[in-house]
């Protein structure tokens, strides 16, 4: 870098495009507190993320303005026009933003500038037009607000979306376990019916024993019992029902399936007749009947409680409602918890593939942020492949970093909107279906509040988002 005590005229300040308009005292004042530097081809005017300390406009030479986007430079500008400017462009809003520069200025050729401190660029505009000093703050903040209010509107739908969908899921095992609970109590009625008539004394007691000790011995061969093939089970009913028709028993046919399905045979049951004795094998085979289906309807009531406590886990963890909001957690968990809200999104033609290495150890975080993400991308893959693909989710390891990958199968991201793909309001969804908001939410989320990074590779037949996360606790943002 160069710097001189060199100064342009208010003349030659008035060339310069930006000033065209200024009069006579603002073309002075400025000609008094601007100075002109050069840059060498090839070095950094001013850099990305660092404090803005100066406002730059080009007088000579060819710069070019680079952006930094999930982790790779890219040119968004190149120019040799005289009078473009760059830099702390927004000083006037002092200090109710962060002053950084928000891209990185190179010279391509040795160039000049003319370098106005950020504090007196600010304190120009602001002097000299309070108006636009009114517009731009309003402009500014306005379109911050609408970004964070349209925001918390994604974020609404996407959760709403997901509740209904964990409603259906939860709809499921509940009606399973109210069906089941209305047919267990007709069950135990009946039992009772068929237990008064077989104690009513004409079975003495070591033969009431002995048929308790078949009832026990009928419940642990159901547990055990083996899966037949659809014709094996025919072919046992149809010798069941014929036996129970010839002792006798009225609608042997409607007692079959179930005494097959616990893995009782003709054998078995010749036990049962000896014990109580052909005038009451009837009441002794339904009360066991009952039996085998209050064990089967028993086992339905777990299934469905288990389902439903599973469903209610995976939405507590997915919401995080119950955790700190930063804390040290499995990234599995949580990649599973999103897949279980996502179970009547997924459509039937869609196989999802988990390729996890179990090995990686926790990783400090803010879980319910990175559920977001995870929502995010896979909401984005499901809709990139429609009714048929395949989505896998990878976990893996860099160096120290954790890498959680979403991949699909859909068409892919065309190459010339990929650069654009993470910007606020830029959507390759059809209208009413996206707002934009998705992608630059999860960039914010892993890249500003993580310390992390997200990339996307992606060709037609494979699209892959990469997020890259540290293992070491990321600061404590707001």
């Amino acid at each position: 870098m160069s710097d001189s005590d060199e100064r342009l005229t208010p003349d030659q300040l008035r060339e310069l495009f930006l000033f065209a308009a200024l009069d006579a005292g603002q073309l002075d004042w400025l000609a008094e507190h601007g100075r002109v530097e050069q840059r060498a081809a090839g070095t950094v005017v001013y850099a990305e993320g660092e404090p803005a300390t100066c406002f730059f406009t080009l007088l000579s030479g060819t710069v070019s303005m680079s952006r930094r986007v999930h982790g790779d430079d890219l040119e968004v500008n190149r120019t040799d026009q005289r009078g473009v400017y760059g830099g702390a462009t927004q000083a006037y809003l002092g200090g109710q933003v962060d002053q950084v520069y928000l891209n990185t200025l190179r010279a391509v050729t040795d160039a000049e500038f003319l370098v106005l401190p950020s504090e007196t660029f600010a304190h120009a505009v602001r002097t000299w037009f309070p108006m636009a000093m009114h517009l731009l703050e309003g402009l500014f903040f306005g379109m911050r607000d609408t970004q964070s209010i349209v925001g918390e509107r994604e974020r609404l739908l996407a959760l709403g979306s997901l509740s209904a969908g964990l409603t259906h899921e939860l709809n499921n095992p509940a009606g399973a376990a109210v069906r089941a609970t209305s047919a267990l109590r007709d069950r135990v009625a009946g039992m009772r019916h068929k237990l008064a008539m077989i104690a009513d004394g004409r079975l003495d007691g070591s033969r009431l024993h002995a048929l308790v000790e078949l009832q026990e011995e009928a419940v642990k061969r159901a547990a055990r019992a083996p899966q037949l093939s659809p014709m094996a089970v025919s072919d046992a009913e149809d010798e069941l029902a014929d036996w129970l028709d010839g002792q006798r028993l009225t609608a042997g046919w409607d007692l079959a399936p179930t005494l097959v399905a616990a893995g009782l045979d003709v054998a078995w049951l010749e036990q049962v007749r000896e014990v109580v004795g052909p005038q009451d094998l009837e009441s002794a085979v339904r009360w066991l009947t009952y039996t085998l289906d209050t064990e089967q309807l028993m086992a339905e009531i777990d299934d469905a409680v288990t389902r439903i406590s599973t469903l209610v886990g995976a939405a507590k963890q997915y919401s995080q409602l119950d955790r700190a909001p930063h804390q040290v957690v499995d990234v599995h968990d949580l990649l599973d918890a999103t897949l279980v809200m996502f179970k009547a999104k997924i459509p039937p033609g869609v196989r999802v593939v988990r390729d996890y290495d179990r090995d990686l150890p926790p990783l400090p975080a803010y879980a319910a942020e990175l559920n977001q993400v995870w929502t995010n991308l896979i909401d984005n893959a499901l809709s990139a492949m429609g009714a048929q693909g395949v989505l896998t989710l990878r976990t893996g390891r860099a160096g120290d970093l954790l890498t959680v990958e979403v991949a699909d199968t859909g068409p892919g991201i065309p190459e010339a909107v990929r650069p654009r793909i993470f910007e606020p309001f830029f959507t390759t969804k059809g209208v009413g279906e996206g707002t934009g908001l998705g992608l630059d939410i999860s960039y914010r989320i892993v890249v500003n509040k993580h310390h992390g990074d997200i990339r996307v590779d992606s060709v037609p037949g494979a699209t892959v988002f990469r997020v890259l996360l540290p293992f070491t606790a990321p600061a404590r943002a707001g």
